[in-house]
């Protein structure tokens, strides 16, 4: 049957964009976000390598994590933004039962029940997968009403970013607590919630502070803003690791002692120097050449992850999107501050670069969201 005049020129446009589809397109992946992201994740290996003492097995674990968070990334970008939306909140319910069955089942290791392990799989952490969700399951609440939200609408946003950030407290891990919480605001200050509710927020925060200290948190959580403020107090003790990373920071100089010729970690003097404080191993080794390339690999993936966020034609693609960019930023600002002795230490790995097979899969898997909202805006507009 032939085509009608007037539809003519939207089956050319229909054409002739199925015959510019590239590679990227075809997989539903932003061709230079994927790229940063690879470039990072090679050389946090190269990194790990080092920071582990040359150890193999567990280079080779956070390999097969990194394949699997790069297969879990290519899934979700095929999902439909749309269907995201819809399936939120159940998402978000199944996470909070995880988060219970932690506290009451959970497998304790350091003195935090923080991991899920189940026979035949990999032990996670669940509340990995809140940052994830909290952000999402907000987004999609808010979509659904006017803008700017109203006072209800934020309650039920708090509810919603409260619950999961208690039961993650309670494990104890109060940063990932404060990052979920994080992650959750973002969107509603991009849903753009008045600023006099902001303040109010801050004004009861700050209020609640002395009940905070003294009723709520722990000694070892006291310990940390103690040290932070003053890390000579105890050198040998709770000030040991911010005082080894900063000298390892130093040590390094502009081009650093080359690549596995750090002092600091292959003499055991930095702990946790494949998690929390990896960022010191860099230092040392690649001086401050390897650092701000670090940093512009960051400023790269997040300049790219904002210009899709921007692009986005729906209000819950903007919110989804501008909050995992700006809560991403976050992980990366927290941490190197921390690092480098301008936070209070609270245990947040540089991300897809500490070892942690957990934190790359959601990692991944909100990039792979952002994807998504990035490649399927053509279907959106009806061709």
């Amino acid at each position: 049957m032939p085509v009608p005049p007037s539809r003519q020129p939207i089956r050319h446009l229909r054409e002739g964009l199925e015959r510019k589809r590239s590679w990227a397109e075809r997989l539903h992946v932003d061709g230079p976000l994927l790229l940063a992201l690879l470039v990072l994740l090679l050389f946090g290996l190269a990194v790990l390598y080092s920071a582990t003492n040359q150890n193999p097995v567990e280079v080779r674990r956070q390999a097969l994590f990194i394949g699997m968070a790069i297969g879990v990334l290519l899934f979700v970008a095929q999902i439909n933004v749309r269907l995201l939306r819809i399936w939120a909140p159940w998402m978000f319910l199944g996470g909070c039962v995880l988060l219970i069955g932690v506290l009451l089942f959970g497998d304790i290791s350091n003195g935090a029940q923080r991991w899920i392990d189940l026979p035949g799989l990999p032990r996670f952490q669940p509340s990995e997968v809140m940052k994830i969700l909290v952000p999402l399951t907000v987004a999609s609440f808010l979509s659904r009403g006017i803008m700017p939200p109203t006072l209800l609408q934020v309650l039920v946003s708090m509810l919603i970013i409260g619950t999961p950030a208690v039961l993650v407290a309670r494990q104890p891990d109060l940063g990932t607590a404060l990052l979920i919480g994080v992650a959750g605001i973002f969107v509603l200050l991009l849903a753009g919630m008045r600023w006099k509710w902001v303040f109010l927020v801050l004004t009861l925060a700050v209020a609640a502070a002395p009940a905070l200290w003294f009723f709520y948190m722990d000694d070892y959580q006291k310990n940390r803003i103690h040290t932070f403020l003053d890390p000579e107090r105890e050198p040998l003790g709770a000030g040991w690791n911010i005082i080894q990373s900063k000298t390892a920071i130093g040590s390094g100089g502009l081009y650093g002692k080359g690549w596995l010729n750090g002092v600091q970690s292959r003499l055991d003097y930095l702990p946790e120097g494949q998690t929390d404080f990896i960022v010191a191993v860099l230092a040392e080794e690649f001086g401050l050449v390897g650092i701000l390339f670090l940093l512009t690999l960051y400023i790269v993936i997040i300049g790219r992850a904002l210009y899709i966020a921007g692009a986005a034609q729906d209000l819950f693609a903007r919110l989804t999107a501008g909050s995992l960019t700006l809560t991403f930023f976050v992980y990366v600002f927290v941490n190197i501050g921390m690092v480098s002795g301008l936070l209070p230490v609270v245990g947040v790995p540089l991300p897809l670069v500490s070892l942690g097979g957990t934190s790359i899969i959601s990692l991944m898997t909100g990039f792979g969201i952002l994807m998504s909202i990035h490649t399927h805006r053509t279907a959106r507009l009806g061709f």
